[in-house]
């Protein structure tokens, strides 16, 4: 086609760039570039924004610039590609400048890229200021507009600007829905949530997918609500859809887990037609939480001959499941083949496992020389681990040595300091257990309330 020239035209060149961006095929692109140049052809603005856009999928921010830089006139479509490169490779601050210098009117595609980039920087005054301008110059709804407004009040915690929008809304999709229920659920509203995701589900707007019922049941998992997570459970069996779906087992089974519900964790592990690695690290961890860490010895055996290979998480939840039924040498047998086997570089969480191991069995100074060999700083976890062992065996002088490592050490919590008041109050050391509450104090550190939760009948 190429040495016949009138056999092709503009148009022919917009498509093969777009064939390439949907075969990810770069250097083809930079050819069709060449003779676009060559022919002539590269003066068009619709080719050149098919360029630009071709250079923003591959993620090259730079020759994306070139090509913007080469437009003299870029129209909305040039401006939009172009701070939806910057903010899709990163670059959200410099999207936002590009947004401003703006000299042509936005189109509500390039509102929904500078919304998303505000939601990034948390930079709610600027947020605002763009739903102002969608208010003032777009007087039809527009959904895909409405919900990108939805996510940015969400995502930046106004949670109240977000109901009264979503409740405002002309019209309503799932995923203004999903948005909602997901906003709540991460913000810690999470009775909120499970009420709204009933509503969604009796009044019929939106049909939930996969995401809303990840979500909802990410709620009832954080205030323990099993007679909520069960509804949902009922909702997804009348769903073929959702049964066949391994996040949402893996959500159902996280939930049946955080609630004590082992069996039902059981039941929905077995029913699960493709196990991912979260499924086996799920049900493992979940037999550690619940007493029963003797049974992952086979759990895991039948998860390695299933060809799934264990992670760092895997072998935390193993860890913990030792730790809890005091198999001190398979714990260790773990950890072993967690380095050695398969090559996975220990983390705090997994020191803190094993000193937690050492001090539930008693060996305390074990675990205090293990803390003196780590190749990293002894944070909070590792801490308070040992702590809870002399709080549990009553080594005084241990609780001293500790308290020295707590001041040497730069990443100690308040749950930790607050153990190490415990630990000297339970000795009736109540100057040291009180000067130690004054030091939280002066560090600016609060203990946040407590807060349980009761259910009902159906109600929490």
């Amino acid at each position: 086609m190429l040495h016949h020239p009138t056999s092709h035209n503009h148009y022919t060149f917009t498509y093969a760039l777009k064939a390439c961006c949907l075969l990810h095929s770069p250097h083809k692109g930079q050819e069709i570039q060449a003779h676009v140049t060559k022919s002539g052809h590269i003066s068009d603005t619709f080719i050149q924004n098919s360029l630009l856009h071709f250079y923003v999928i591959q993620s090259d921010i730079v020759s994306a610039a070139h090509v913007f830089d080469s437009i003299p006139l870029p129209d909305v479509v040039s401006w939009t590609s172009m701070i939806s490169g910057l903010a899709k490779c990163g670059f959200v601050d410099e999207a936002i400048v590009k947004f401003v210098s703006m000299d042509v009117r936005p189109n509500p595609t390039t509102l929904v890229t500078v919304l998303s980039s505000c939601s990034t920087l948390r930079a709610v005054k600027f947020g605002k200021a763009v739903h102002g301008h969608c208010l003032r110059n777009f007087h039809e709804s527009n959904l895909i507009l409405d919900n990108a407004v939805l996510d940015f009040y969400l995502r930046c915690g106004s949670l109240a600007s977000a109901r009264y929008l979503f409740v405002n809304m002309p019209k309503r999709d799932v995923i203004s829905w999903t948005s909602m229920v997901g906003g709540y659920a991460q913000r810690g509203f999470c009775e909120e949530a499970v009420k709204l995701f009933q509503q969604m589900v009796l009044g019929g707007e939106a049909e939930p997918n996969e995401a809303t019922i990840v979500n909802v049941l990410s709620a009832c998992s954080s205030i323990c609500t099993l007679s909520s997570g069960q509804h949902v459970h009922f909702y997804i069996s009348t769903r073929r859809d959702l049964m066949a779906n391994v996040n949402v087992g893996n959500a159902l089974m996280n939930m049946y887990v955080k609630c004590g519900n082992l069996g039902m964790a059981i039941s929905v592990f077995k029913a699960l037609e493709c196990k991912d690695i979260i499924s086996w690290t799920t049900i493992i961890s979940g037999m550690a939480m619940n007493g029963h860490g003797i049974h992952m010895l086979q759990l895991f055996s039948s998860m390695l001959v299933n060809g799934v290979s264990p992670d760092g998480v895997t072998f935390l939840g193993l860890l913990t499941a030792c730790s809890h039924a005091g198999l001190v040498d398979q714990g260790f047998m773990f950890f072993d083949v967690m380095k050695k086997i398969y090559r996975i570089v220990p983390q705090t969480q997994h020191y803190a496992c094993l000193v937690d191991m050492y001090g539930r069995a008693g060996l305390l100074e074990e675990a205090e020389a293990l803390i003196k060999e780590l190749p990293m700083e002894a944070g909070g976890p590792v801490w308070g681990a040992l702590l809870n062992a002399c709080k549990i065996h009553g080594n005084e002088e241990m609780v001293e040595r500790i308290k020295e490592g707590l001041h040497n050490s730069a990443q100690v919590s308040i749950g930790t300091y607050a153990l190490l008041s415990n630990a000297y109050a339970k000795h009736d050391r109540w100057d040291d257990s009180n000067k130690v509450r004054d030091e939280m104090r002066e560090m600016g550190l609060k203990t946040p309330p407590g807060c349980s939760w009761i259910e009902i009948g159906h109600s929490i």
